[in-house]
């Protein structure tokens, strides 16, 4: 067994019975990992029998179901609650660990959170082999407070491009001093709460370059891919976070740019929903009524989406095979050992 410090492995599931022991079986392989919680949060399908049909027999894998759909953040809380492991890795149910990800990554004592670089794999071109990865220089870095927000804020055109993706192993210890968790009352963006609050906090957030983790990239829409409730509890959350924190001005400055963005967005979800209802005059006039500032973000969001609605189908004729995969952060190869 591994004398440093073992992790666990935090997986919320639901409706995942086609991908779950693909991630099970990616976390099990890894001698650092000591835990598994999957939770199945409310599935409708076979989540939690595909789950034990991964276990290896090794006793580290442990399933929670929840009768009711709850949230990611609900049941990720419920997971470290059931765990005891001092490092926590969070893992969706669709994505998986490269081989040997926590070999290198977890060195040091000079982090709270350490994160890697992310691989995105069209789900066309997912197999049951190891994605070829090259071996990148670590040239390790700290987030602040500033960069990690204005990295949430998402650029048309860069699908899952933001800093916010990262999937960080975090020390159990500078969360239970800090006294956080996931906010349950949210269903977007949850992990972006939690790490922006860790680092108003001091945590100490270093990324390295090595690429250990693998996010299957699926096609959806893209006006339609958040409920527009769920919009409005997150830029909630940020206001919520500028009165209540010490924010130093560049930090608070960031929070008000994040908080407009997702406003924005939370305006054109808006204006769908009642165009959808009602029809497009209506929500028009609903719109100038309601908040006349919001119309040049809904404008420009209709004219945006429907861009890269056409770029998405001259890709998609143009290039009918999987997409190569790509990676999160901009790295240098290394040399091979």
């Amino acid at each position: 067994m591994p004398t440093s410090p073992t992790l666990c492995v935090v997986i919320a599931a639901r409706n995942a019975q086609a991908t779950i022991a693909r991630a099970i079986e990616s976390a099990l392989r890894e001698e650092r990992v000591s835990e598994v919680v999957v939770v199945d949060d409310g599935s409708d399908d076979a989540t939690a029998q595909a789950s034990r049909a991964a276990d290896d027999g090794s006793g580290r894998l442990d399933i929670v179901r929840l009768d009711e759909n709850r949230g990611p953040a609900h049941a990720r809380n419920l997971a470290i609650a059931h765990s005891r492991a001092p490092l926590l890795a969070i893992l969706d149910a669709d994505d998986f660990f490269l081989r040997g990800r926590f070999a290198t990554m977890l060195d040091g004592e000079d982090w709270d959170f350490v994160a890697d670089n992310i691989v995105f794999i069209d789900e066309r071109s997912v197999s049951l082999s190891e994605p070829s990865v090259p071996r990148f220089d670590p040239s390790p870095w700290f987030l602040d407070v500033a960069g990690f927000i204005d990295g949430n804020i998402s650029r048309r055109g860069a699908s899952r491009g933001e800093i916010g993706f990262l999937k960080p192993v975090m020390r159990r210890s500078f969360l239970d001093h800090h006294r956080l968790r996931y906010d349950e009352s949210l269903r977007l963006g949850e992990d972006y709460d939690l790490y922006a609050r860790a680092l108003i906090r001091g945590a100490r957030y270093k990324v390295v370059h090595g690429c250990g983790y693998g996010a299957v990239v699926r096609a959806n829409s893209l006006s339609g891919r958040h409920r527009t409730e769920d919009l409005k509890r997150l830029f909630e959350a940020d206001h919520a976070i500028l009165a209540s924190e010490e924010l130093s001005t560049e930090a608070r400055a960031a929070l008000h740019r994040h908080a407009r963005h997702l406003r924005g967005r939370h305006e054109l979800r808006h204006f769908l929903d009642h165009k959808k209802r009602s029809g497009l005059l209506p929500a028009g006039l609903s719109a100038l009524a309601r908040r006349p500032a919001s119309v040049p973000a809904i404008v420009g969001g209709i004219a945006a989406d429907k861009l890269e609605t056409f770029r998405s189908r001259r890709l998609s004729i143009a290039e009918p095979e999987a997409m190569p995969p790509r990676y999160l952060l901009p790295a240098r190869v290394g040399a091979r050992k």
